[in-house]
């Protein structure tokens, strides 16, 4: 049992770290790549076509945070596998399985059968229970005002700390894959999110992840048929010449030490796993279909997508073991087996050039980028409707707001959020960023997954617990992420870290439940039994989605 039980940490750890993917390093610029920027025109003014078709059809607050519920299951598989398949993905772990074989391919294994059981378990309630935020969800049968902003504060830490992640994250590839200034490339992510979000909604931003989600796809599935035609698409003939040359030799395909610092990798496993669950632009794709079918289906379909993906990413990197690395045209100083130019992330890159020439590694390079303005795209409408739905619609106004007064908040509150990206991007251009990663990972799994899954699933829930939960999960995860080497050395320059650990979540974690288990039980108010009581009603909603709203168009 203890044994099983270790198995299944450790099997959690890994699923995190293949989330997070190897971080894209600080790059140098490159030479200016014109086939990447024609390629990430094109891109452009396709997305720009269709917020202009979203922007006729975003009239409502049902429209413009859930796209009327009118996107179907197959649609939204779409667009939540494009959440999970980022740049890191495609080229961190490219590069993974170029440098370290199987152990990539643990990564995705673990990866893939961690977060569908999460989504399975959280899908149909949240579709039933919820509307626009996840907020809807904890307040249902709880004080909307209390709740709800505690849901919200907690929801715009998320956004706003993973928002710098990715500006600063692009500014990097920019400077890597077209050669353009870091802060050109802020200034554009920035401002493309702000049109895409304001004026398309959630019709648009779920676009804009379709087609980034297809061209991901598509041009990784071509890249590894153009490669693997070179062994005659015989899986055995690649495996021996790659091992015959990799410095693993046969334990390439062998199993190596992923779990050097078990606790830390245990912690951000499981930081990445439940956060993932209570990423506020995560949980709006299940409202934006129409019932709970629909969002079982989302599941199925993105399964699909992502293990498709994984599959062709490993078999990338064992191509590019033979045709990049034995190449010395892909390495600095042309020494094979130095650095590879551009950095060691820049495997799936010089293999597209390789296979493809410029013109599809152009085409990858613009995809790479296209992942980051989808995701910023998706986090700027979550923050907005944290703003603008639940903070002054439901507690400033107090449900008075009309739907044209609330969608005009949400448009200033994209905006607001798409300058502070810019000008936190830029600020933060020089410093590491990995802990805003975990930070806002932390946050999500600490805050927002305890108080969502007991409000759907214990009866016991109070407010005072849910109030207590979600702080508490809050406040001790930032404390926690300040006082670790991340921040409390490397960026405040103190000796000696006050938390020997750099990810929070399995400390915060057991804070927020046992908060919100034991200020609930000990809560015998009147109002206390009122909403205990109330579960029954919302138990049969979470069923049956009777009453939930359906899709508007």
């Amino acid at each position: 049992m203890i044994a099983r039980t270790l198995s299944a940490f450790a099997f959690l750890g890994l699923a995190g770290l293949a989330h997070a993917g190897p971080a894209v390093e600080a790059a140098a610029k490159q030479a200016t790549n014109w086939h990447a920027i024609i390629m990430f025109l094109i891109f452009v003014s396709l997305t720009l076509f269709i917020t202009k078709w979203a922007a006729s059809r975003t009239k409502t607050t049902a429209d413009f945070y859930t796209a009327g519920g009118g996107i179907t299951g197959f649609q939204n598989g779409l667009a939540i596998a494009g959440d999970y398949m980022s740049a890191a993905t495609l080229l961190g772990l490219t590069a993974m399985a170029y440098s370290q074989g199987y152990d990539a391919y643990i990564y995705m294994l673990a990866f893939f059968a961690g977060w569908p059981i999460i989504l399975f378990l959280m899908a149909e309630r949240l579709r039933n229970l919820g509307r626009f935020t996840f907020a809807d969800i904890t307040s249902y049968r709880l004080d909307q005002g209390t709740v709800r902003t505690m849901a919200a504060i907690s929801s715009l830490v998320v956004v706003v700390f993973y928002l710098i992640a990715q500006m600063v994250g692009a500014g990097q590839l920019i400077k890597l894959l077209f050669g353009l200034d870091y802060n050109i490339a802020i200034f554009i992510v920035g401002i493309l999110m702000m049109v895409y979000v304001a004026f398309g909604g959630m019709v648009a931003t779920t676009w804009v992840q379709i087609i980034k989600a297809c061209l991901l796809l598509c041009g990784g599935t071509l890249t590894l048929i153009l490669a693997y035609t070179q062994f005659g698409f015989s899986f055995t003939e690649l495996l021996t010449k790659a091992e015959a040359v990799h410095k693993l030799g046969a334990r390439l395909m062998a199993p190596g030490s992923l779990l050097a610092d078990p606790i830390t990798a245990i912690s951000l496993g499981l930081g990445l796993m439940f956060g993932t669950a209570g990423l506020p632009h995560i949980l709006m794709r299940f409202f934006t279909v129409g019932n709970a079918k629909e969002a079982r289906k989302s599941v199925v379909y993105a399964s699909g997508f992502v293990g498709f993906f994984f599959n062709v990413i490993f078999l990338m990197g064992l191509c590019a073991v033979l045709i990049v690395g034995q190449n010395p045209e892909f390495f600095e100083g042309g020494v094979v087996g130095g650095k590879l130019i551009g950095g060691g992330n820049m495997v799936a890159m010089h293999l597209a050039r390789a296979v493809g020439g410029n013109m599809l590694l152009g085409f990858l390079a613009a995809v790479a980028f296209a992942t980051i303005l989808a995701v910023v795209a998706g986090l700027a409408l979550a923050g907005a409707a944290a703003i603008s739905h639940d903070i002054y619609a439901r507690v400033i106004r107090k449900g008075q707001a009309t739907e044209k007064e609330e969608v005009r908040v949400s448009r200033y509150a994209v905006i607001g959020l798409g300058l502070l990206a810019i000008v936190l991007g830029i600020a933060f251009e020089k410093m590491n960023i990995a802990f805003m990663v975990g930070l806002a990972f932390g946050v999500a799994a600490a805050a927002n997954f305890p108080v969502l899954i007991l409000s759907m699933y214990w009866k016991g829930l109070t407010t005072r617990g849910a109030i207590w939960g979600g702080y508490g999960g809050v406040i001790s995860a930032v404390l926690f992420v300040l006082f670790s080497k991340s921040v409390w050395v490397d960026v405040l320059g103190n000796k000696a870290a006050l938390f020997p650990y750099t990810q929070p979540a399995l400390f915060a974690m057991p804070i927020a439940f046992l908060l919100a288990y034991i200020m609930s039980k000990s809560d015998t108010s009147p109002r206390a039994k009122a909403e205990i009581d109330a579960f029954e009603d919302q138990y049969v909603r979470a069923q049956t989605g009777f009453g939930a709203s359906g899709a508007s168009h």
